[in-house]
């Protein structure tokens, strides 16, 4: 968000991307305030219909001549938009001119780009007073519209970090993700969310800090379980003073800072002090927190000296196919690593691939002051110096040519190796397993997008739709999808899979009528026997949709795994060899499916089962019901509590005490 204000206030020019469902409608907008100014080239005759093979380049090539009259010298970001109003290519530039320029010389361009400037009816541009502001606007823009002729970076999932709260006199450890709102001080981030939990327990041993959740905390009687096995001090019934657990506080942060040498030397000689004094239960207090704090140290994989924080970025390529494996120092020590696939076009070098994936992934969180690459980059000194503004301190991007720090590049190479040999070897199986399924069903292989779908419920409680999805590369996750079931079709299972079709195909037929958003399915897969499959059938017949390809896998007798019945749509059930890997693959599909609708329904049930009678309380905010929870311990001791002892809350006045009083008791 700083990002835009910053570029705003530069005073972009143009006109604003339709929204999507306008795009979807192939209608433009003529305003959208969170875009800023932006230069809208008309479409000319762009829209026409194809009359001849080489037409459609041209007519891209006479939009982007028409669009050079009145682009602007000067640095900038520019889309490419097709008929649908998609966005097919974000690109930055120091001279916007000069560059779109190139896109008119189509014997000069790789197959790929002749293709986008085929696809082009529009191009709009936003300038930026520089071109690094050009270079972070195009990264959040790739994220945004996550055009399909880019390097993508498809993982972007937020990493935890751990937390140490500045709220009250008693701060405490937590495991953190999102934006770092809450004052504290945040260290990380880590690779996964075990090694947080990991190096969380291990620090609950070393410096016994609280862990519990502030209400939880404000309403203790007695020590909890961890104080009884020594991880926490208990500072809720005052088994330490303020001043003591305050120290505590110190050393811990010390230690996440990479004072760690001190902290164990200060430790060490208060065990000493304990021990000649003869207070050995002291003393062995103080010896296990020092072998807390080398455990933590010792579980850290790899730990160099010197290196400070720092990321290590190693790409590797073969095949098409990009592994990039980046692992995290902090204070000298490893917090783990995580691989990543950009999606990429085969032709791309693999220091292209590099600088797109740097530029996606810090765009949004802070860049370390040291970011060593696997090989250099285009544009090196540019992407660091917009990762510097972006972190508002000086960040490096360095090739290691020799010492530590080029064998920790080689061994994050050959972890890079690894990955990208697994993700092949998947790739293939994976490719293979979808022709073998296509040609054992009678389909037109090969199939690139496979849907399935599932439902979940308990006695009809909390009803839930699931549908999940598989390509040539495996699970798409970002691609699921979850259905709240409404009304009368809840607890019936043929009821529910209608209504989850009906609800899917209604806005697929709206969105993408033409089909040319490669979202329709190859095949549906549904986990159910006939009676659903002919529910679906009704659903599609109605929709006017007979081509979509069907399969329903029913469990078979007593649910045996490997005894199940495959139906299509007028013919005979199927039944596959028990062994076949083909059954295994379609039962890896449909597990897929109800792991998912599982998680759903779970996470549906206890989201009802954290709705309190105070949510109905007009007036009554979060953190009122907070304030009202802590000070009564419970919604029904609210709802039971006279006008006088509401007020006594802090943040409730008598007016809103009155009116929680007369909710509850005008009835």
């Amino acid at each position: 968000m700083l990002l835009y204000q910053r570029c705003f206030t530069r005073g972009f020019t143009g006109s604003p991307l339709p929204d999507r469902r306008s795009r979807m409608k192939g209608k433009r907008q003529d305003k959208d305030p969170t875009q800023g100014g932006k230069r809208a080239v008309p479409p000319a005759e762009a829209e026409a219909e194809e009359t001849a093979p080489g037409e459609p380049q041209q007519r891209g090539i006479d939009v982007l001549r028409t669009a050079l009259k009145t682009l602007p010298a000067s640095p900038g970001v520019y889309r490419m938009i097709n008929r649908r109003g998609d966005v097919l290519y974000v690109g930055k530039a120091r001279h916007l001119k000069r560059r779109v320029t190139t896109y008119t010389q189509p014997r000069r361009l790789p197959i790929r780009l002749q293709r986008m400037v085929s696809e082009t009816v529009r191009l709009e541009v936003i300038t930026t007073a520089s071109e690094v502001e050009a270079l972070l606007l195009e990264s959040n823009l790739i994220k945004r519209h996550r055009p399909r002729y880019n390097v993508l970076l498809r993982d972007d999932k937020s990493f935890p970090y751990i937390v140490l709260t500045k709220d009250g006199a008693v701060p405490r450890l937590a495991k953190h993700r999102g934006a770092h709102k809450a004052a504290g001080d945040y260290f990380g981030p880590f690779a996964s969310a075990g090694a947080v939990n990991r190096t969380i327990a291990a620090l609950e041993k070393a410096f016994l800090l609280r862990s519990c959740s502030d209400a939880v905390y404000l309403a203790r009687t007695r020590p909890c379980l961890l104080y009884q096995i020594k991880r926490c001090s208990a500072p809720c019934v005052g088994r330490i003073s303020e001043a003591d657990y305050a120290g505590l506080v110190v050393h811990a942060k010390a230690f996440l800072k990479g004072q760690a040498q001190d902290v164990k030397e200060e430790l060490a000689g208060a065990m000493q002090a304990a021990s000649e004094a003869l207070d050995f239960e002291q003393a062995a207090r103080y010896r296990d927190r020092l072998r807390a704090l080398a455990h933590i140290q010792a579980h850290q994989d790899v730990n160099l000296q010197g290196i400070g924080d720092a990321d290590v970025v190693a790409a590797l390529s073969e095949s098409g196919v990009t592994s990039v494996q980046v692992f995290f120092f902090r204070a000298d020590r490893n917090y783990g690593n995580r691989a990543y696939f950009p999606a990429h076009d085969k032709a791309l070098d693999g220091g292209t691939v590099l600088a797109a994936f740097l530029a996606q992934f810090y765009d949004d969180k802070p860049p370390p002051p040291l970011v060593l690459c696997s090989h250099p980059v285009p544009q090196q000194a540019l992407i660091a110096e917009a990762l510097s503004r972006r972190a508002g301190r000086k960040v490096t991007l360095a090739v290691p040519q020799r010492g530590t720090k080029r064998s920790l590049m080689q061994q994050a190479l050959t972890n890079a190796r690894e990955a990208l040999s697994r993700r092949l070897a998947e790739t293939s199986s994976q490719h293979r397993l979808l022709t073998d399924l296509a040609e054992h069903l009678g389909l037109e292989g090969p199939l690139q997008r496979i849907e399935i779908y599932d439902n979940s419920h308990i006695q009809g409680s909390n009803s839930y739709g699931a549908m999940a999805v598989a390509g040539p590369e495996g699970f798409v996750k970002q691609a699921y999808r979850q259905f709240g079931i409404r009304g009368k079709a809840e607890g019936d299972d043929y009821a529910m899979m209608a209504e989850v079709f009906t609800r899917r195909f209604t806005r697929q037929l709206k969105e993408d009528p033409d089909r040319d958003a490669k979202t329709w399915p190859d095949l549906a897969i549904i986990d159910g026997g006939r009676g659903q499959l002919r529910a679906v059938e009704r659903v599609l017949e109605d929709l006017g949709i007979d081509d979509l390809e069907l399969l329903a896998v029913a469990k078979g007798p007593d649910r045996d795994a490997g005894r199940e019945r495959l139906f299509r749509p007028g013919r005979e059930p199927l039944l596959l060899e028990p062994c076949d890997p083909l059954l295994y693959f379609i039962q890896r599909l449909r597990d897929e499916a109800h792991r998912f609708a599982i998680g759903t329904h779970r996470h549906g049930r206890t989201k009802s089962r954290l709705t309190s009678i105070l949510d109905d309380v007009p007036g009554i905010g979060a953190k009122r019901k907070k304030a009202l929870l802590l000070h009564f311990g419970s919604a029904q001791a609210v709802s039971r509590a006279g006008p006088a002892d509401l007020a006594a809350v802090s943040g409730i006045s008598h007016t809103v005490a009155q009116k929680i009083h007369d909710h509850f008791h005008s009835r």
